[in-house]
């Protein structure tokens, strides 16, 4: 459906995106993640056509975007992050406005803008001003723009941003339903939406695409084996002697809890054993209690922060090691002139409060 090949694009020195490829399937909701600066906005902007690369190609369909423009944009319907609403329009005469520009035959325009009002449930507020609704009611006026004509592909930018968490719940929904009949594109900064809604995740950082799968692979790549936590009523020797006696236990640790007479056992096992009931079932049999019993998962939060950071890490250490080697450069060429670097750093602070005074 999209295929994004090579993309690169520069704001002078700055590269924004970098040599990003990536492919997108249909009738699926991909969610597009990265930090701030990162280059979701860009690359949103570059396959909607709003702006062009500086290198590489988007393929709509097999159309490109730059040189078949006119019917690779026909496939897309695109919300930016703030919806480009007409304000002293009512909604009618915005999405028949909009439905003018995108090119739909005059005859059509009517059941067109019918069929986008009643889909994101704004038939009750068509004759009001946009400038007199609510922000959730905004929102759904710019999907019903992105929905005219009925594309193929919707590509949203960080469409539930400013809404409040009744708009959220609202507007999350209609992703759901939207994703029936659309392949859609998805930007957020709240990583619970994005794994609620989406069926793959592609993670950006620094313009580079760093991680592209299903929620549950991308989980299952960062924490290989299945964590489990046990509480249990039992003695420390016949708590390790049960575990050891069960088949697929990569590894196990044992150790007293704050609650007097428990234990608490973490378990390591491969991905697919679910040795939960097998596990209940023996210290059932060797006449010891399991009391509680949790399965720990990497959480998509902390996928994000594992792929993204260790760059922003990575670039900190750069810079301090930088501004060091400047500092021990400054010291070297003081001390070649035959000055001390501490005493004239002492009179150039007492210099900067003299020129204050």
């Amino acid at each position: 459906m999209i295929e994004v090949r090579n993309l690169t694009k520069k704001y002078g020195n700055t590269v924004a995106v970098d040599n990003l490829s990536f492919s997108v399937e249909e009738g699926e909701i991909y969610g597009f993640l990265g930090p701030n600066g990162a280059g979701k906005s860009t690359t949103m902007n570059i396959i909607t056509g709003y702006i062009a690369a500086s290198e590489g190609e988007v393929l709509i369909n097999g159309y490109d975007i730059l040189h078949d423009a006119k019917k690779a944009k026909s496939m897309i319907g695109y919300l930016p992050e703030i919806p480009p609403l007409y304000q002293d329009m009512t909604v009618r005469e915005y999405l028949t406005f909009a439905a003018e520009l995108k090119g739909i035959p005059k005859k059509e325009i009517g059941d067109a803008v019918d069929v986008a009002e009643k889909t994101v449930q704004v038939t009750d507020v068509s004759g009001r001003l946009i400038k007199n609704l609510s922000k959730g009611y905004k929102q759904r006026v710019g999907f019903a723009q992105a929905l005219l004509g009925l594309p193929e592909v919707l590509i949203l930018d960080e469409p539930t941003v400013g809404l409040d968490p009744k708009q959220i719940i609202e507007i999350r929904d209609l992703i759901r339903e939207l994703g029936k009949n659309h392949t859609i594109i998805l930007s957020s900064h709240i990583l619970s939406e994005v794994s609620a809604i989406c069926d793959k995740i592609m993670i950006i950082s620094q313009g580079r695409l760093i991680a592209a799968d299903t929620p549950a692979n991308l989980m299952e790549l960062m924490q290989p084996s299945v964590r489990l936590n046990i509480s249990l009523k039992a003695e420390k020797e016949k708590a390790e002697a049960v575990l050891s006696s069960i088949e697929g236990i990569s590894r196990y640790g044992i150790r007293e809890s704050e609650e007097e007479g428990i234990l608490e056992a973490e378990v390591e096992y491969e991905h697919g054993a679910d040795l939960r009931d097998r596990i209940a079932l023996a210290f059932a049999e060797a006449k010891r209690l399991v009391v509680g019993l949790r399965e720990e998962t990497a959480s998509l939060e902390d996928i994000f922060l594992e792929l993204t950071e260790p760059e922003e890490k990575n670039a900190s250490a750069l810079i301090a090691e930088s501004e060091k080697r400047e500092r021990e450069d400054a010291k070297s060429d003081l001390k070649n002139d035959g000055g001390d670097p501490e005493e004239t750093a002492e009179e150039g602070e007492e210099e900067r409060h003299g020129s204050d005074l």
